[in-house]
């Protein structure tokens, strides 16, 4: 690894979140407004693929796929397949749409569209297009739920703790506890 590679990851390591989605638009990564992307979201090596609405959070962990790596097997010539494949690769837009979160460790894999006010749960493998106001999960990610059920057991165990430092939160959870 050379010296400037180092420093432009040691540059993103210690960026802000903000420089972060700028380093992200650089990249050719579409990015709305109003989005926070953990540093340790992978846009994998066609991020130019890549497009995020507005009001969009992907966790730490989540691994955004355009490619098949699979035809790394087809282009070997002993696989059986011949020439066919040697230069073949198959690649594939992903998009996000608005108000979408994407849970930790989530795999989204290539020309999968994920519609707007949907959840994607932490570790989901999504294969297939997210229709919009959807909650999924599991592997293959399925539907679970719509946003509105969501939001109706949301507001039954929700609490109010947005805006709380630590220490607050803290000090709520040991005296509610009690």
């Amino acid at each position: 690894m050379d010296m400037k590679k180092i420093f432009e990851y040691i540059k993103v390591k210690l960026a802000s979140p903000r420089k972060y989605i700028d380093f992200l638009r650089n990249k050719g990564v579409s990015i709305g407004s109003n989005c926070y992307i953990y540093k340790s979201a992978n846009f994998g090596s066609e991020p130019y693929l890549i497009t995020i609405g507005n009001h969009v959070r992907i966790n730490a962990g989540v691994q955004l796929i355009t490619h098949d790596g699979g035809y790394w097997v087809l282009r070997d010539k002993s696989s059986g397949f011949g020439n066919e494949f040697v230069n073949m690769d198959y690649l594939a837009r992903i998009t996000i749409g608005n108000n979408v979160h994407v849970g930790t460790n989530a795999i989204i894999m290539p020309g999968v569209k994920i519609g707007d006010n949907c959840v994607i749960a932490c570790g989901a493998v999504v294969t297939k297009d997210v229709a919009s106001n959807s909650i999924v999960g599991g592997i293959p990610a399925k539907y679970i739920e719509s946003i509105d059920e969501y939001a109706a057991k949301a507001r039954l165990k929700g609490i109010p703790t947005k805006g709380m430092t630590a220490k607050e939160k803290e000090i709520y959870f040991l005296k509610k506890k009690k």
